[in-house]
């Protein structure tokens, strides 16, 4: 493809894992984890993502002067995480378009790899202005290549 940017429906997806640890600063009165804190767990797999395929996310900001907002998130539970629970947080590249990537997370818990939550992120991209941008093709390889099993 001329524009550097591949079918993504087409591509094997991958995932990448990190671990977290629930502190008691996440849980709530019932003991629980509260529930926005899964939202900034899909954040760290998303940096953890980037940062397993040779990405510091960062640079996407500094470099390519490109941001990733969240326009939309979606996050189903299924159970719930427990203080001092260890969860792995999975993360992969459900879609990627040229102004427009979706992540999807599944957040496990490590003792009984049951699947806890999953979601979601839909991010546009958008210059430092807030304008919609096209996402440079020397960094769609970051995105596609990997789900191409090529990082």
């Amino acid at each position: 493809m001329s524009s550097g940017f591949a079918d993504s429906s087409t591509a094997p997806p991958e995932w990448s894992s990190t671990e977290v640890r629930v502190r008691y600063a996440e849980t709530d009165q019932m003991g629980m984890v509260y529930y926005s804190n899964y939202l900034v767990w899909f954040e760290v797999g998303r940096a953890e993502y980037c940062r397993q395929h040779g990405l510091v996310y960062r640079d996407l900001e500094h470099q390519a002067q490109i941001y990733l907002a969240v326009a939309e998130v979606q996050c189903r539970y299924h159970a719930p995480a427990r203080y001092d629970d260890v969860l792995i947080i999975r993360t992969r590249v459900e879609s990627f378009r040229k102004r427009l990537i979706i992540f999807q997370y599944e957040i496990v818990k490590r003792e009984s790899e049951a699947v806890i939550a999953e979601g979601k992120t839909v991010h546009v991209v958008l210059d430092k202005n807030g304008r919609p941008k096209t996402f440079p093709a020397e960094y769609a390889h970051y995105f596609v290549a990997s789900r191409l099993g090529q990082s």
